[in-house]
């Protein structure tokens, strides 16, 4: 096979890549999907130094999240792993200035079949309606399945420039620069305030009327796992959001409602449900942080229906993060979220172990009551996991590098009902948006909009409302019940506000260790 030498050295990564030249002949499509032909890879990569001193099974079993380690443990001992040019073994001690080389035959995974619609192109710019599903760039399992390599790979010659990024989740308007002096140019102007941009999503609920400001701090927790959350002590977020539709859920059949305990409370949902309808709202992003709408969603009490992350009881629990600004149970949720291997049933699985949060019911209620809803929630799981087959390891192996292979990714994995619907320059000059998507499109027997309406700030009658009546942690409703007027409050450091003159009064004590 050809290949060629493409030596890509980048702070991050310090990784040195070989990589097979993409054609568009490498893609096929079967099931709806986008899909890679096997293909051999090597890639070198240079000693981290949190690597120095530690044995190459540890670092890649610990490092590399993509493979299981058997099979890394496998693939050393077939010699496909190098250190520093000579074979290495389990308990090789990476030293300081190695390159760690890894030869495999390379699985990518399949992704939405959709093509990538152009909005706009002149001698400069495309502007692309990028489709759900699809990464940006490649990262972890995925190279070729990504929106630069498949614009190359449809544009013989061509070399892609991305201005923005967007999630691999996220739909919508993106920038491609033609030349390197118009991509920097316009990737400037992205990053300035000067520019207006607008997403649309789908929330669980009946979404507040009129505008709502969501102006809380948003921080990395784990930057492993891609988790952001609102605290006090992070990075300045500002949300403007606005209902533009709301949809009631349709009636639920008797065989919905049956349940076999007579008046026991309902089995809840894995994520957050629309059993109480569904709003499509209208964002307005005045700030750039990672996954900001997501959060500032789940934080209001209105998530993303389908967002894997921030609406997922089984990482949030019953409340889904909602007025949430508390670092008190990072490490559960961060376990949580990082216990969702590949090789797991169901995002509820969990629940039958007791490993989180139980249903959302009374104190008193009835033990024997509470595990019947337990189990039938377990059942009811493992039930919708079969019918969304999300992607998991098969079972099956490769033939040829006896890898072991995953199912296709269910529907739910290829997007979430978040779309980046219109970018504006302030001034008027240029404005480019894209089609609503289908999920935003009112539901048979519904009317409702077909299009994304012009944003519009609160008018006559309306009232800007800030954070959906959340008044911080030791305010009213907060973590630390209910403030007086002359209660003292502290800003603590990965905690948020905390109510110090409560803490008096419940007798708990305020040393610090």
């Amino acid at each position: 096979m050809a290949r060629k030498k493409n030596n890509r050295t980048t702070e991050n990564s310090a990784t040195e890549v070989t990589e097979p030249i993409n054609t568009p002949d490498r893609y096929y499509f079967e099931g709806g999907l986008r899909r890679v032909k096997p293909y051999h890879h090597t890639y070198n990569t240079y000693c981290k130094e949190r690597w120095r001193g530690r044995t190459l099974y540890d670092i890649f079993t610990s490092e590399f999240r993509d493979r299981t380690p058997e099979y890394y443990k496998q693939a050393i001992e077939d010699g496909r792993v190098l250190v520093s040019g000579k074979v290495a073994n389990l308990e090789t001690i990476v030293p300081n200035g190695a390159i760690v080389s890894h030869s495999t035959h390379r699985h990518e995974p399949p992704v939405s079949s959709r093509p990538i619609g152009i909005i706009h192109e002149d001698d400069d710019m495309i502007v692309i309606d990028k489709p759900a599903g699809i990464p940006v760039h490649g990262a972890g399992r995925y190279h070729f399945n990504t929106i630069l390599e498949i614009m190359k790979a449809d544009r013989p010659g061509f070399k892609p420039l991305p201005c923005n990024r967007l999630d691999r989740l996220t739909s919508g308007v993106m920038f491609i620069g033609k030349n390197p002096k118009a991509a920097e140019k316009f990737a400037v102007q992205l990053k300035s305030r000067t520019l207006q941009k607008e997403y649309v999503a789908r929330v669980s609920g009946r979404f507040p009327d009129g505008v709502v400001l969501c102006d809380q701090p948003i921080m990395s927790v784990s930057p492993k796992l891609g988790l952001n959350r609102v605290r006090a002590t992070g990075k300045e977020a500002r949300t403007k959001f606005r209902r533009i539709a709301y949809y009631p859920a349709p009636p639920k059949t008797d065989a919905e409602t049956a349940t076999t305990s007579g008046d026991r409370p309902a089995t809840p949902p894995a994520t957050a449900s629309e059993d109480e309808g569904y709003s499509i709202v209208h964002c307005l992003p005045l700030t750039g942080r990672t996954h900001q709408i997501r959060v500032h969603l789940q934080f209001l009490g209105y998530p993303i229906s389908n967002d894997p992350i921030y609406s997922n009881r089984r990482v949030f629990g019953p409340s889904l993060g909602k007025h949430d600004d508390s670092a008190e149970n990072d490490s559960e949720i961060i376990d949580r979220l990082s216990n969702m291997g590949k090789t797991e049933l169901a995002d509820t699985t969990a629940y039958r172990t007791h490993l989180t949060c139980p249903p959302d019911v009374a104190p008193d209620t009835d033990p024997q009551v509470i595990e019947a809803i337990m189990f039938r929630e377990h059942e009811a799981a493992v039930d919708a996991y079969h019918k969304r087959k999300g992607e998991r390891l098969s079972g099956e192996i490769c033939e040829e590098c006896d890898a072991p292979l995953y199912t296709d990714p269910g529907v739910h994995e290829l997007g979430i009902f978040l779309h980046a619907a219109r970018y504006a320059d302030n001034d008027g000059t240029w404005k480019y948006k894209s089609a609503l998507p289908t999920w935003a499109f009112p539901p048979e027997g519904f009317e409702g909009p077909t299009s994304i309406p012009d944003w519009r700030e609160p008018g006559e009658g309306e009232e800007l409302i800030t954070n959906n009546g959340f008044a911080g942690s030791g305010a009213d409703g907060g973590p630390d019940g209910d403030a007086k007027e002359d209660d003292v409050l502290a800003l603590v450091r990965g905690v948020g506000m905390v109510n110090l003159s409560q803490k008096l009064r419940d007798g708990q004590d305020l040393t610090v260790e």
